[in-house]
């Protein structure tokens, strides 16, 4: 996905949320529509999200959950997640 692709969805999510918005805020009065139109603009971006998640097989990936990263350090190769190595003490290290 290039830059123009990724603007073109992007123009066409915030038209689809501004139509949904108007829609609903002629529908609803006005303290009730603000409080369905937030709800459902959240449900709507879970569900791009989860469907752009599927499509990259990011299935495991969460918002809520942060998956534990495991840092390796590039000298020694000791899996470790503090700043410095504590069997060789550098600080260079990767992400596996």
């Amino acid at each position: 996905m290039n830059n123009k692709d990724f603007i073109y969805q992007q123009l066409k999510w915030i038209a689809v949320y501004f139509v949904i918005s108007f829609i609903i805020s002629l529908i609803i009065p006005f303290p009730y529509s603000l409080i369905v139109i937030v709800l459902v603009v959240l449900g709507i971006s879970f569900y791009v999200r989860k469907r752009q998640m599927t499509k990259f097989k990011l299935e495991n990936f969460s918002m809520f959950n942060s998956n534990k990263v495991n840092y390796f350090c590039m000298v020694c190769g000791m899996k470790h997640n503090n700043l410095m190595c504590p069997k060789c003490g550098s600080k260079m290290k990767r992400i596996g």
